[in-house]
């Protein structure tokens, strides 16, 4: 029997540690997968096919979710609702300045009032989305350190007590307005990032 056919992994020469390296053909090694590497030349003592990964590769502390949970998104929705708020203030603040100055020549005095109102309109708008995403943030840690369970069900009860608190100076009226727009604007998030799920979930329809 010829061990040096094509495709048999004779072996000639000799490894790095004395013992003999297996020789691959160029048919074999075509054959390889190599996902996202490069190209490995024929002449390595290495076989390729124990280099590919089929899962991700990296450590995690124990106990450790390969996903951030909610307190370590608080940071982010707070900071962005607070840089949210105050770019669409200023640009609000913005146009009612030249509104309310529109009878104005274009001096100093104009001037001061339009950035006035910018200045006010933005500090205005960030404090109100800072405050619903601190809210929502803390209720939802809240929520999930008491169930010890992170769904959609966190979602929707963390926004829907966000607009009962936040509304809680204007009455009973005030508060279920706020807690049905909480509801309708959590709910809505959660089918948003649900919606490929129940798409492909869901019978087609012809």
């Amino acid at each position: 029997m010829d061990n040096n056919t094509p495709g048999s992994g004779s072996f000639k020469g000799f490894g790095l540690f004395g013992g003999a390296a297996p020789e691959y053909s160029n048919s074999e090694l075509a054959g390889v997968p190599l996902t996202g590497m490069s190209p490995l030349s024929p002449y390595l003592n290495v076989d390729p096919r124990y280099l590919v990964q089929d899962t991700d590769e990296f450590i995690l502390p124990t106990g450790a979710s390969k996903t951030r949970g909610r307190f370590e998104l608080a940071f982010f929705t707070i900071g962005g609702s607070c840089i949210t708020g105050a770019a669409f203030g200023t640009v609000n603040g913005l146009r009612m300045g030249l509104t309310e100055t529109r009878d104005m020549a274009w001096s100093k005095p104009r001037n001061v009032q339009i950035l006035n109102m910018v200045t006010r309109q933005g500090a205005s708008w960030a404090n109100k989305l800072g405050s619903v995403a601190l809210l929502y943030s803390v209720f939802g840690v809240a929520i999930e350190k008491a169930r010890g369970a992170e769904d959609d069900i966190n979602t929707v009860a963390a926004g829907t007590l966000t607009g009962v608190l936040f509304k809680s100076t204007s009455g009973l009226k005030g508060m279920a307005r706020g807690g049905l727009v909480g509801l309708a604007m959590s709910g809505l998030y959660a089918l948003y990032n649900n919606w490929d799920h129940l798409k492909g979930a869901s019978p087609s329809h012809y």
